[in-house]
């Protein structure tokens, strides 16, 4: 993976791994500490969760934001910024002492989200290597792909050991001493405006991105396509265990297949880059949107016994998908604006993301097993997109 001015294997490395920290102590953190931080507090679990959405409305807004930055400056010092961020807001999350300081602490974490989580990682490679940073861009994912393997046993060993203050602490620390240092390593962007050269050994041509009707089309359709795919991604993370047991599989089996969902991203990771990345960004995209509602028709006819294929197909779909959200823009519309133009795409995402645990919640109360179709029918949604979508001109 070798590319100029040194951003090859060791900065992907560097940054793959900030993004892992990133991830685990923010993203998955509720998981494993929204139980013991509600009871601590004097709130309801519901309450701490409802803080983490606001967190994901807060990163929504602030996405545009620090997309702007990175496209001035380059990702160096704005996910350096974001290190100092985070670790303010893990160490106000361990102070606080009601409602008010749990969800002070959450906006302070969802700025943080909002400029130092995928997008604003990918706006930093293309601002160092422009149309040639798709490898770097899959390298990055496939490091944060174990953020949750890594996360929620660290996170639930120190609740137990020292208490969930001290475990929103450790995280703080390690945002200091570990993420910081990684995301300085970052290569300094050239000036704004400046085209970034290619990758060595890649050819200098790259399609045209699209102008004027027909990038607005295809804007509008990649802002559905995030927002549903995120939609489905959150719900499925809250419910795919409750999910499966009303498809006829049994707790203890539901739980074993939910786990296979981390290691089936890493997997369509890894059909990324080493298979799909030979086709276009737009095909694999589109192979990958189908996987869920493929995944689900077996499921929802032919039964429980058709749960692991489902949790395979959905896992490997979103893990392709996850790149899909960094290649797609850059492909279509150039590397020049790519971070603003990534935060504004991902607006609508969020809100999705935001909303998805509660919304797909009600649908399983009313529902049942048919809430399956419900996230089916999106995805099938976002592939019908996807396949409207038009490629630039060679």
């Amino acid at each position: 993976m070798a590319q100029r001015d040194g951003v090859g294997a060791p900065v992907v490395a560097a940054l793959g791994t900030a993004q892992t920290l990133a991830w685990a102590s923010s993203y998955y953190l509720p998981a494993m500490l929204a139980v013991p931080m509600a009871a601590d507090l004097g709130v309801s679990t519901p309450t701490v969760f409802a803080a983490f959405s606001a967190a994901l409305v807060v990163s929504a807004l602030f996405g545009p934001h620090a997309g702007r930055a990175i496209d001035r400056w380059g990702g160096r010092p704005v996910l350096a910024g974001t290190s100092l961020v985070f670790a303010l807001g893990l160490a106000s999350l361990s102070w606080a002492q009601g409602a008010d300081g749990l969800f002070g602490a959450w906006v302070l974490l969802g700025i943080a989200m909002g400029g130092g989580l995928y997008e604003a990682a990918f706006a930093s490679l293309v601002r160092l290597q422009g149309h040639g940073s798709r490898n770097a861009i899959t390298g990055i994912t496939l490091f944060a792909g174990f953020a949750s393997t890594v996360g929620w046993p660290l996170s639930s060993w120190l609740e137990h050991e020292f208490g969930w203050r001290v475990a929103c602490q450790v995280w703080a620390a390690l945002h200091l001493l570990l993420g910081l240092p990684l995301n300085l390593a970052l290569p300094r962007a050239a000036a704004e405006g400046a085209s970034p050269k290619p990758a060595i050994g890649e050819a200098p041509a790259a399609p045209a991105p699209l102008a004027g009707a027909l990038a607005r089309r295809a804007g509008a359709l990649l802002a559905l396509v995030f927002a549903v795919t995120w939609f489905i991604s959150t719900a499925m993370a809250a419910h795919l265990p409750r999910l499966l047991q009303m498809n006829g599989a049994t707790a203890a089996t539901s739980v074993a297949i939910g786990a296979l969902v981390g290691p089936a991203q890493v997997a369509g990771r890894l059909l990324e880059f080493g298979v799909l990345r030979h086709v276009h960004p737009l095909l694999s995209a589109r192979l990958a949107a189908v996987m869920h509602p493929l995944g689900a028709a077996a499921l929802a006819l032919l039964g429980g016994s058709w749960a692991t294929l489902f949790a395979v197909l959905h896992g490997a779909g979103n893990g392709i998908l996850t790149i899909a959200k960094g290649t797609l823009p850059l492909v279509l519309f150039g590397p020049l604006g790519y971070g603003l133009r990534q935060g504004l795409l991902m607006v609508p995402a969020r809100m999705a993301q935001a909303s998805a645990p509660w919304l797909f919640g009600l649908a399983l109360d009313a529902w049942g097993a048919a809430a399956l179709w419900l996230s089916a029918g999106l995805a099938l949604a976002a592939a019908g997109a996807l396949m409207a979508l038009p490629r630039p001109p060679a």
